[in-house]
């Protein structure tokens, strides 16, 4: 079971708690996703119901706290923005009358018109200048104004919608026939739930406002969205699609590469500080933890990104990591996921994981709490494995002596006349947070050879 929460929990003042108690009481880890991550998943939805055929697409998607607005041809997402306007929220905050009175409809346009604004903008420059992209319009809101539509125009509704169009035109007179009815008065138009026909003028408003504010005069219904976008991002994670939409599951891996270097980080020492806890990761696994393959992206993504608050200062820079990544935009990953690997950044060095730290309580998974605690040692080995960023340490096997409780780490040199003083001297400040988390002792043994452990 996936379970999914996006505007209302993002922005309620306990959200966290909430998702803390639906995990205490049923066992159920909902995923909280940022804004950028529920656009890239509806991108997902709508692509695995349409051919795009290499030609860009503009996808709208009016939710009941935000609207999505997406540019992409089939390939990677050219722009991706979430903005806080939704057909609940405005309903909410700005309309009190019923029929809405035309001081409030007036408002409402130019609030949605303000707000939308800077997302079109920023859309039409990714759009090139012979480019003309088509619009596709997903979820509730659009598709009731389709069947309003097609039961005004055709006298039935198509089965299935996918694929239905309707232009800026007559989207412009369904509106304003909407906005001088009452609340009975929409409930009684065939197709409308009575939940929607409370929000309906908001939420047309948003649709009629973003297709001016882009000058698309047409709109084709995909009947998927973000909900088809989570299992498509679930079976993309877990290997099981191979077709076109392949490429898109590298979209973790791309997004923190863009990350890294973005705030310039030292690539060559981030991939070996990454290959040394993958290591330490796997040989140690089943021996002092049960950590899978989800756990074992999120330390890669965290070894690659420690360092990248030496983008702002040299001083705490491991606090200053975890500013980055957290508010860093990383997309494929939920916001626990994104929230783990800055804490696994943040406690690479100085402090280990405490209940005091705002960042360490931030984690709202007990889970991924758990996580954080028992990988950050190992990131902190690998981090002193590279000590002086020149790659003196070339391999490295563990041995685990149960009787002894004991943990040898046979190093390999990288040149034969190199003694890695500073590398083992790192090794062994840092090995008390490691030894204190599992219960034993680790025991680091040099070779300048080659390194065969039986």
């Amino acid at each position: 079971m996936i379970a999914v929460a996006t505007s209302a929990v993002r922005e309620a003042p306990n959200g966290h708690a909430f998702l803390h108690q639906v995990e205490e009481e049923t066992g159920l880890v909902i995923d909280l996703i940022s804004g950028q991550e529920e656009a890239r998943r509806i991108y997902l939805g709508v692509l695995s119901g349409m051919a795009f055929n290499n030609q860009p697409h503009v996808i709208i998607d009016i939710g009941g706290g935000s609207t999505e607005l997406i540019l992409g041809d089939g390939h990677e997402p050219r722009t991706l923005s979430s903005t806080k306007v939704g057909a609940v929220r405005l309903s909410a905050e700005l309309i009190d009358t019923d029929p809405i009175s035309s001081s409030e409809f007036n408002y409402l346009q130019a609030y949605v018109r303000g707000m939308l604004e800077r997302s079109a903008e920023e859309l039409l420059t990714h759009i090139h200048p012979e480019e003309k992209p088509r619009l596709v319009g997903t979820s509730g809101t659009i598709e009731t104004l389709a069947i309003i539509h097609a039961r005004e125009k055709l006298g039935f509704v198509p089965t299935p919608l996918n694929g239905y169009q309707f232009s800026l035109k007559d989207l412009r007179e369904i509106v304003n026939r909407l906005r001088k009815l009452n609340y009975a008065e929409r409930a009684a138009i065939p197709g409308m739930t009575d939940r929607r026909s409370e929000i309906i003028v908001a939420g047309a408003v948003i649709l009629q406002e973003a297709m001016t504010l882009l000058g698309l005069e047409s709109l084709t219904i995909c009947e998927r969205a973000l909900r088809e976008g989570v299992v498509v991002d679930w079976m993309l994670t877990h290997g099981l699609i191979e077709d076109r939409l392949r490429y898109q599951s590298s979209v973790r891996q791309r997004s923190v590469i863009k990350i890294a270097q973005k705030y310039q980080v030292n690539l060559t020492h981030g991939e070996r500080v990454a290959k040394f806890a993958l290591t330490l990761f796997d040989q140690t696994h089943s021996i002092l933890h049960e950590w899978g393959e989800e756990e074992r992206d999120l330390l890669w993504a965290s070894a690659i990104l420690h360092n990248c608050g030496h983008f702002i200062s040299h001083s705490a820079h491991h606090k200053h990591s975890y500013y980055l990544i957290r508010n860093g935009d990383l997309l494929g990953y939920t916001e626990v996921e994104i929230e783990t690997i800055a804490n696994l950044a943040r406690y690479h060095r100085k402090s280990s994981p405490k209940k005091k730290h705002y960042s360490y309580r931030n984690i709202s998974s007990k889970k991924h709490r758990r996580a954080v605690e028992q990988l950050s040692p190992l990131l902190r080995l690998a981090v002193a494995l590279d000590r002086r960023q020149i790659g003196a340490i070339q391999d490295l096997r563990c041995e685990y002596q149960s009787e002894k409780r004991e943990l040898h780490l046979y190093l390999q040199a990288k040149a034969p006349d190199d003694d890695c003083e500073l590398e083992l001297w790192s090794l062994d400040m840092k090995k008390g947070n490691f030894e204190t988390q599992f219960g034993i002792k680790l025991i680091p043994t040099l070779f300048q050879t080659i390194l065969v452990v039986n």
